[in-house]
C-alpha cells in the first residue's frame, strides 16, 4: 500500500498539528512530496525545521483570497496535485441553542464547510491535471450522530457528507475520488478543551466527563491521531482505487453522543 504514495503531491490543510500532522506525517515516512498550511504560523514554522523538505504556507482556509494564493503557489511549483486532505475545521461552541450566536455559527461553517469547499474547488483542475487523484474531507462522528450542545459543529460535518457524496459522482469521470473519514473521540488538545466546556457545561469535572465520552466507545478507548492517518492513507494509495463516495468511522465504534 505504502509503496504507491512514493513521489504523490499532497495538500493538507490545517496540517502543522494533531490530526493533520499525523497525517502529514504519515505521507512524508512513505516518500511523499507534502504542502501543509495552517492559521498558526508558529506551528507553521516548527513543523518547518521537523521536516526541511515539507513546503508550508500560513493560510487561513476560510478566505477565499488566501486560499487562491496558496493554490497559485502549489500550481508553480507542481502544476499537479494527487491528494487534498480537507482537515482544517474547528470545534464551535460548546452551548445551547437557544444560547449560539450567529457570529459562532457562522464562523464554524465557514471554515468546516465554506473552507472545504474553497479548497477542492481550486484542488480539481490540479488533479486532474495528474489524471485524477483523491479529496479526502476529515468530518468527525458527529456527521452521523447528533451531538448536543454542538449544533454548529454537528450541522457541518453532517454537511461534509453530502458534499463527499456529490463529488464523488462529479469527479469520478475525471478519476478523482472522494471520501470523508470520520474520526471519534481523538486524543488532543482539541479533545481536552472540548471535554473542559463539556464538563463545565454539565456541572461534572473534567475526569468525569472524558469517562463519560469513553464508555461510549465499544473500544472504551480515544482514537489516535495516527489511525487517522492510516486510514487516510489507505484512502489515497492504489489499495483504496475502487473507494469513492464513502463516509468512513474511525472511532473504536462511537455508538452514541450525547
Amino acid at each position: 500500500m505504502t509503496e504507491s504514495l512514493k513521489d504523490k503531491r499532497v495538500l493538507v490543510t490545517a496540517g502543522a498539528q494533531g490530526i493533520g500532522w499525523a497525517i502529514a506525517q504519515k505521507f512524508l515516512a512513505n516518500g511523499a512530496h507534502v504542502h501543509i498550511c495552517d492559521v498558526d504560523a508558529q506551528a507553521c514554522e516548527a513543523a518547518r525545521n521537523t521536516h526541511p523538505n515539507l513546503s508550508v504556507s500560513v493560510t487561513d482556509v476560510s478566505s477565499e483570497a488566501q486560499v487562491a494564493e496558496m493554490f497559485a503557489d502549489l500550481r508553480a511549483r507542481w502544476q499537479k496535485l494527487d491528494a487534498l486532505i480537507n482537515n482544517a475545521g474547528v470545534s464551535g461552541p460548546t452551548s445551547r441553542l437557544e444560547d449560539t450566536t450567529l457570529a459562532a455559527w457562522q464562523n464554524t461553517l465557514d471554515v468546516n464547510l465554506t473552507g472545504t469547499f474553497l479548497c477542492a474547488r481550486s484542488a480539481v483542475p490540479l488533479l486532474r491535471a495528474a489524471g485524477g487523484g483523491a479529496i479526502i474531507n476529515i468530518s468527525s462522528v458527529a456527521g452521523r450522530l447528533g451531538f448536543s450542545l454542538r449544533s454548529p459543529y454537528s450541522a457541518s460535518k453532517f454537511g461534509l457528507a453530502g458534499l463527499t457524496q456529490t463529488w464523488a459522482m462529479e469527479l469520478g469521470p475525471s478519476n478523482i475520488r472522494v471520501n470523508s473519514v470520520l474520526p471519534g473521540v481523538v486524543s488532543g488538545d482539541r479533545v481536552e478543551r472540548v471535554i473542559a466546556a463539556r464538563a463545565a457545561a454539565g456541572g461534572v469535572s473534567n475526569d468525569e466527563m472524558r469517562e463519560q465520552l469513553v464508555e461510549k466507545v465499544s473500544l472504551r478507548r480515544m482514537t489516535m491521531p495516527e489511525d487517522v492517518a492510516n486510514q487516510v492513507a489507505y484512502l489515497c494509495s492504489d489499495a483504496g482505487a475502487i473507494i469513492s463516495g464513502q463516509s468512513i468511522s474511525v472511532c473504536g465504534n462511537v455508538e452514541y453522543l450525547g
